[in-house]
């Protein structure tokens, strides 16, 4: 579109252009300035083109003014475009520069706090700080258009295929689903509150019950919990539900999504089958239901190999029901040294609460470790073997209850991935992990919990399990999605049955009049014919990061939080006028 302030963006001219007089607008990205002669490269969001200022075609005005300009001025310019003596193979406009002939100052720049063409590292903090002048990084830049292309093939796609797009609340009751609610104070109704959405879960299934039968929205969610690299207290979910479904029903159909947005995002075709790994057989293998599965070094167990040795260490695990398994660290026994794998103890301790981890090393000489002695060459030649650990490797064995060890060596094997370069950055694997358990057991608050959440419909090979009241064996009709080991999206078969709905609130501890109070109008709902549904969320951002290979979710989100759930540029959450508190009848209270 022509405006007075361009004929054309900054990434369009080509060399079929020459002579053509054109006006663009735009940021100074860089300058030179060589006496009478000054070179701007003027970017816009679509790209960078040269501009002279000369004296020979530009008033000595003019140029002195381009002299002046700093970097992120933004200047409107009229000009001809002209063939480059020196081209830019790097740049789509490289073969062509513009010879200014007006030059107009639609605003300077103070003093940046950082230079945007530089694309070395930057303080995090920094650029939180000064986010807007951050996203206009070509890194940033690229970032935003992605996203923007990602929620195009998304909303293209769920229209062919006859879904409606429908928005739910934002202010709504609070109810457990797993994180800590984001509550609102109502200032109408005294004392009461409403909680911001984790996820529309409740909302998807009652559209369902109101025959809507394929939904999508891609909602605002938040949850209140500790934050890290690919997580943020309010995150976008491609959120979706069908009814009349079977769960391979929804699985092909998301899949079809994912090849979609994964080619428009990465240019890459995905055109196979997804495998499927049940989470029994995730976590056996990897330590993880979410496995890498691009590289090996999969767990491997010697529990029965090791119950009647004489290292108490292992024993004693065993015989409180624990497990003992390895990874095997190929290569490493020369180059790791008694600090490298005390730095690998460490880490599981902090992190994942493991009481130790033993080693083996293999060496031409033998077998080199400090729990040895605690072993017969025959126990040792079996572990060896049981691990195809070869001459170089380091076996690294964990023994301890079988979450522990799970979360311990599924780390460990992630880190001898990375940092032993056994990863192929540049492949893309995705996985469906499958028959996740219904119920898991909670430490801390010494009860049970909806591993994925309280809807979740149970197998029906194993319903008379959870008829019976067991709680440990029975799985679901659930599956994620997971890219390169990172989750980017889940769901599940609901329960639609309000008697099976009542019994599993019954399991997870609720009273009558506790499910009657979170749920009660959830529960209504069910008895005036709900069909067979079922659905899946995508994390947008996370999904995202992953296909563009970025770090940290906070590169895929125009104006995220720090890790402490704050604002940087807008410096939220703040203090607010105790006027507001009264209003609300609240009272700010120091924890200190």
């Amino acid at each position: 579109m022509k405006t007075y302030y361009r004929t054309h963006n900054l990434g369009e001219l080509r060399i079929a252009d020459i002579g053509m007089k054109v006006t663009l607008s735009g940021w100074v990205d860089t300058k030179r300035d060589l006496g009478g002669l000054t070179f701007i490269d003027l970017r816009d969001r679509e790209g960078k083109t040269q501009i002279i200022f000369h004296t020979d075609y530009t008033s000595s005005e003019t140029v002195e003014l381009a002299q002046k300009l700093r970097n992120e001025a933004v200047i409107r310019i009229e000009g001809i475009v002209r063939e480059r003596e020196n081209k830019n193979p790097n740049m789509p406009t490289g073969d062509i520069e513009i010879i200014a002939e007006k030059l107009e100052v639609l605003n300077n720049c103070d003093v940046l706090p950082f230079q945007i063409s530089n694309e070395e590292s930057l303080s995090e903090n920094i650029r939180l700080r000064y986010r807007y002048l951050d996203l206009r990084r070509a890194q940033m830049a690229r970032n935003l258009k992605m996203r923007h292309k990602m929620i195009m093939a998304i909303r293209s796609y769920m229209d062919e295929r006859g879904f409606l797009d429908i928005d739910t609340p934002i202010l709504t009751k609070s109810t457990p689903e797993g994180a800590r609610d984001f509550l609102v104070p109502s200032r109408t109704n005294e004392g009461e509150f409403y909680a911001l959405p984790q996820s529309p879960q409740l909302f998807k299934q009652l559209l369902m019950i109101s025959g809507v039968e394929k939904y999508y929205q891609i909602a605002k969610c938040f949850r209140d919990e500790d934050l890290r690299a690919d997580r943020q207290p309010e995150f976008t979910q491609l959120d979706i539900e069908l009814s009349f479904v079977e769960q391979k029903d929804i699985m092909n159909e998301i899949e079809g999504l994912a090849k979609r947005v994964f080619e428009t995002v990465t240019g890459e075709k995905a055109d196979y089958d997804f495998p499927r790994m049940p989470y029994k057989e995730a976590m056996e293998r990897y330590g993880s239901d979410k496995p890498d599965t691009r590289f090996g070094v999969e767990l491997k167990d010697l529990t029965n190999l090791v119950k009647n040795c004489s290292f108490n260490g292992f024993r004693s695990v065993i015989e409180a029901g624990g497990v003992v398994k390895a990874v095997v660290a190929p290569g490493v026994a020369e180059q790791f040294s008694r600090k490298n794998l005390s730095d690998y103890e460490e880490y599981v301790k902090t992190y994942f609460g493991a009481k130790g981890m033993a080693w083996l090393k293999i060496t031409p000489e033998g077998i080199n470790s400090p729990i040895a002695k605690f072993f017969s060459g025959d126990e040792l030649n079996e572990i060896v073997k049981a691990t195809e650990a070869k001459i170089g490797d380091i076996i690294m064995i964990i023994a301890d209850r079988a979450k522990v060890v799970y979360g311990a060596l599924g780390a460990v094997r992630l880190r001898i991935g990375k940092e032993l370069g056994l990863i192929n950055n540049d492949e893309f694997r995705f996985l469906w992990v499958v028959d996740f358990p219904m119920f898991e057991y909670d430490e801390e608050e010494k009860r049970y919990k909806a591993q994925h959440h309280p809807f979740t419909s149970i197998k029906e090979e194993d319903m008379n399990l959870f008829l019976n009241g067991e709680m440990e064996e029975i799985r679901t009709n659930s599956y994620d999605l997971v890219l390169n080991g990172s989750e980017i999206g889940g769901g599940s078969i609901r329960i639609f049955n309000p008697e099976i709905q009542s019994k599993v609130f019954e399991r997870l501890g609720f009273s009558t009049e506790e499910a009657r109070e979170k749920f009660g109008f959830f529960v209504d709902a069910f008895k005036y014919g709900a069909p067979p549904h079922g659905g899946l969320a995508f994390g947008i951002d996370r999904w995202l990061m992953v296909m563009l290979k970025e770090q940290s979710i906070r590169d895929v989100i125009p104006f995220p939080k720090t890790n402490k759930g704050q604002c940087l540029m807008t410096e939220a959450p703040s203090k607010v006028d105790e006027k507001q508190l009264e209003e609300l009848c609240l009272k700010s209270v120091d924890k200190k």
